[in-house]
Parts: structure tokens; C-alpha cells; sequence
């Protein structure tokens, strides 16, 4: 186990070509025989390299349209026999069974077939039996056999044989075995959560989630904390899948922040007009939409422009040269948009220390998903917030009934508020945010601070009053008493959206009906912990 091991006999057996060829030679060329199976035999056969198939090595040919092949002991045997056991040793001997040494092996490419929208046939098909237990054979007994199941780790392998003579030191074996193991665990959670959705299992007895290293980071959320970025493989749209034009690494906490900009940005469609989303610590401090990009942007600013200082941006539409132009004019940590144009980037170069990144689309904010959050000793899963209305879901439960002006604003409104931290308490006017309140452990306390907040920003701007008189507010979960109504109310809202369903519901519409505000029921709860 402390010694190097020669690498005398390899059996490569690869979905993904990419490198074959190249790591064939070089095998070759360090005096390594080479066995192989189906089409990568073929294709190293056509590069002009000597390969010995493995059915020739069993006796058995390729059956069952090639579902069987390597599952057979002179396969396994040369896989899992101790090199240094007198009885393993002596069994290889009386049943012909050779030493591999090196075993190079990736898997049908199942998660690529469900990606692609495949029927339930085409993904069982693409299910890799005989390549995951080669793979864990050869890790097993990572003593004595290398396994490599990534392109990635060719080129370490032959850096570590050159280092050895042709042989691997035990470091590089166990490394390569931990990463097999993690290789055949993330490929059987793809399919275990493919099959459990495909035959409507909702909740499964074992979940098992991975991820692959994206990113190695300095810390998490505090300089004390390790941390690292993990992608799932989804197509989603957003901070995983973006590309980064500029500045340096982004930290845990931009990430986290990133995400929910974005997220919060999707749920206005391109189509309906530019919009903009200013998060800070996870929460919007500006949400507006405008007739350009940039007018969404300088609306969102002004509703916190203190806390807008360092925050991360999101947009629904291409960023342009004046918007960024814009942007630039205080310290914004991200930008993330579907895209960015030429004049955008060129006023970005400016900003080293400015991130942008581009994702090439808005994710479907009411496509099905799950988030996952981790206690101690287990975890919490749950359907991500999908949640919509529109003007027909609402019930209007005051006297007067808010105006058409008023409807288009509670449901801005509510849209925010599915992305603020609970209690939430979002004022707006004229489909701009103008007082948020968030995280707050009393929902009138969430309403006093969006109302304070706003009156800051009079202040700043210069304005006769805050932008809260004429405002709507929308809460996230219903009003317990009316006292919460009752400061929205002193601080000039004219309508509010809530779901309902408190005890003291009438003892709230009494209260809106008294002060003269309108009043809608959403029948849906928003709350974000």
C-alpha cells in the first residue's frame, strides 16, 4: 500500500472519447498493454494502436446488446485480486486470470439522456451497470490498482507515472479512488431522483443529492468558515450555469446574493418591459421596472440608495452602455443579466472589481424544483415557491375596491414579496419599490422600517414627502391585528394585498374599511425563512 505500483495492463472503457486517443499512445508508448471494449477499441484500433478486446480476455462475446461484457472474473479478478495474497495470487494462476492495473472508465452518459427530455425507455437504457462496478472494484482496491473515471485526470496520471517509472504512488491511487467513489454515488443519485420523479415518488425513502466541484473558495460567509461551490448539473439559468466576463472569484456570500437577485428579476418577463433587482444581504432593496434599463435601474436605486451600495444587481434584459453607465457610478459587487452588449462591457473594464456575468436567458420562475436546507442531522426539502396569481385569483374584501392603477401595483408587489425575507412588508408606486421591510421578528416592526426607509430617501431625494403616500403594500403572510395595516396606513398607502386567514381578519378589514384603504386577499402565503 506505501509503495508504487507499475502500471503494466490497462482496460479502457469510455462513453466520452475526448482524450482516448491521446492517453492511448501515451500509455502505449510507456510499454502499457491496452484492453478494451465495443467503440473504444474502434477507436483506438483506428489510430493505429494494438488492443486486445475483452471478450477475447473472457471468452465470452459481447451479448445482449452490449449489456454484458466486462461483468465476468477475469474482468473482476484481475480488478480485485491482493497482489500480495498468496491465495488471490495462486486462484489468478489456476483460472488464467491476468493483473489490471489500470482501469479508465466513464459512464453512459445518463444524465445527458435526461437532460435532452428522453422517454423512460431511453433512460433506463442508459443506465451503465458493468462501468460503476469495474469502477468500485478498482477503487477497492486502490492498493493495488489505479482507476481514473475523469478526462480531467489523464494528464495527473501520466505526470504520475513519469514520476515513478511507469507507476503510480499510493497518494495519486487513493485520490483517484475517492473520486470514483464520488463519481458512482452522484451517478446513482441522477438516476435514484430521475426515477423517483419518473414514476411520481414525492417523497422517497433515501434521497441522495451531488454536486461537482465548481469552485474552491477563500471562505464562506465569514473569513473563519471553509467553504466550496458545488453545481448540480441543471440547466437552469442563473449564477451556476453564467458566464463571468470580469473581476475576480465570486465569494460565498456573492453567490448567495447573485442567486436571489436573479431569481427575483425572472419573475418579470422580457417582454412586459425592462425591469431591475438590487439585492443586499439576500433581501431586495430595489425593485422597479421602467420604459429603458436604465430607468428600471435609477428607480430601484432611489428606493434604498444607501443600501444599494455593494449590492448585487440583476437585470431582464441585455445590459446596455447607458445602464451600465449607470451602475458604474457607485460600487456594485455583480451584474448578472441574460447578456451584455459590446458599449456594456467596454464601460465594465473601467470596474476590475465589478463582476458581470451573462447566463444566456431568465430561468421559468414557476418551473417545478426543489431547494434543499441543511439542520443538524438531517435535511429539509421542499417544492421551490412556484407560487402565482393574477387579478382573477384576488377577493376584494374591503368596501372600496383598489383601482386598476392600484391592482397592477399589489401585484408588482406581490411578486417581491415571494423574495423577502419574512416578515416581509413591501411598499410600491408606480411598479417601483419604495420602502421594503424584511426579516423583522414583528410584521408591524417590518412596516415601520419600510416606512422609515422611505422617508430617509425623501429626505435624500429632495422630496416634499416619501414616496409611500399613494404607495400599495403587500404582506407577505396575513395581518394578526390591524396595527400592522394601521402604520402602512399612517404612512400612506392607499391598498393592500395579504393572503387572509387570520383569527382576526374582519377586525383587519374593519381597520382598512375605517382608514379608507382597499383591500385584497391573495388566498397564497410567501414566506421565506
Amino acid at each position: 500500500m506505501t509503495e508504487p505500483r507499475p502500471i503494466r495492463r490497462a482496460l479502457l472503457s469510455v462513453s466520452d472519447k475526448e482524450g482516448l486517443v491521446d492517453l492511448g499512445r501515451a500509455l502505449a508508448a510507456r510499454g502499457v498493454e491496452l484492453l478494451s471494449t465495443g467503440g473504444t477499441a474502434g477507436t483506438l484500433r483506428d489510430a493505429g494502436l494494438a488492443v486486445t478486446d475483452v471478450s477475447d480476455v473472457t471468452g465470452f462475446p459481447e451479448m445482449m446488446d452490449g449489456r454484458v461484457k466486462t461483468l465476468h472474473p477475469k474482468v473482476h479478478g484481475g480488478l480485485l485480486a491482493l497482489r500480495d495474497n498468496d491465495a488471490h495470487v495462486a486462484a489468478m494462476a489456476e483460472h488464467g486470470i491476468g493483473e489490471i492495473d489500470l482501469l479508465v472508465v466513464n459512464l453512459y452518459p445518463f444524465e445527458a439522456t435526461v437532460a435532452k427530455g428522453a422517454d423512460y425507455d431511453t433512460c433506463i437504457e442508459n443506465i451503465d451497470i458493468g462501468g460503476p462496478a469495474m469502477i468500485r472494484a478498482a477503487a477497492k482496491n486502490h492498493a493495488f490498482v489505479t482507476v481514473v473515471v475523469d478526462v480531467e485526470d489523464y494528464e495527473t496520471l501520466l505526470g504520475d507515472m513519469d514520476q515513478h517509472d511507469g507507476a503510480t504512488c499510493p497518494k495519486f491511487r487513493k485520490k483517484m479512488a475517492q473520486i470514483a467513489y464520488a463519481r458512482t454515488a452522484a451517478y446513482d443519485a441522477a438516476v435514484s431522483t430521475w426515477m423517483a420523479g419518473a414514476i411520481g415518488v414525492e417523497t422517497p425513502r433515501r434521497r441522495a443529492v451531488a454536486g461537482t466541484l465548481a469552485q474552491t473558495m477563500r471562505y464562506g460567509e465569514n473569513p473563519h468558515q471553509k467553504a466550496a461551490f458545488y453545481k448540480d448539473g441543471s440547466d437552469r439559468p442563473g449564477v451556476a450555469t453564467a458566464v463571468q466576463h470580469q473581476g475576480k472569484d465570486l465569494s460565498y456570500n456573492n453567490i448567495n446574493d447573485t442567486d436571489a437577485a436573479f431569481e427575483l428579476v425572472s419573475e418579470f418577463a422580457p417582454e412586459d418591459g425592462p425591469a431591475c433587482a438590487i439585492i443586499k444581504h439576500a433581501n431586495p432593496c430595489g425593485v422597479a421596472r421602467g420604459a429603458s434599463l436604465e430607468e428600471a435601474y435609477r428607480r430601484a436605486f432611489d428606493c434604498d440608495r444607501t443600501s444599494a451600495f455593494g449590492g448585487i444587481i440583476a437585470l431582464n434584459q441585455t445590459l446596455d452602455a447607458a445602464t451600465a453607465a449607470a451602475i458604474a457610478e457607485i460600487f456594485t459587487e455583480v451584474v448578472i443579466a441574460p447578456d451584455a452588449d459590446d458599449g456594456a462591457r467596454e464601460v465594465f473594464q473601467a470596474k476590475k472589481n465589478l463582476r458581470l456575468l451573462t447566463t444566456g436567458g431568465l430561468p421559468d420562475p414557476r418551473a417545478a424544483a426543489s431547494t434543499i436546507r441543511q439542520v443538524s442531522g438531517g435535511y429539509l426539502v421542499q417544492d421551490k415557491d412556484t407560487g402565482h396569481i393574477t387579478a382573477e385569483d384576488l377577493k376584494v374584501v374591503t368596501k372600496r375596491a383598489p383601482s386598476p392603477e392600484e391592482i397592477a401595483d399589489l401585484l408588482f408587489a406581490w411578486k417581491v414579496a415571494k423574495h423577502v425575507k419574512s416578515n416581509a412588508i413591501i411598499y410600491v408606486k408606480d411598479a417601483a419599490t419604495v420602502g421594503v421591510g424584511a426579516g423583522q421578528m414583528s410584521r408591524v416592526d417590518s412596516t415601520r422600517i419600510a416606512a422609515r426607509k422611505a422617508e430617509d430617501m425623501a429626505a435624500e431625494l429632495g422630496l416634499a414627502a416619501p414616496l409611500t403616500r399613494g404607495s400599495v403594500v403587500a404582506s407577505d403572510a396575513f395581518f394578526p391585528f390591524p396595527d400592522g395595516l394601521l402604520t402602512a396606513a399612517e404612512a400612506g398607502a392607499t391598498a393592500v394585498i395579504q393572503p387572509g386567514g387570520s383569527m382576526r381578519d374582519d377586525k383587519v378589514i374593519a381597520a382598512a374599511d375605517e382608514a379608507g384603504i382597499a383591500m385584497v386577499f391573495s388566498g397564497m402565503r410567501h414566506f421565506r425563512h
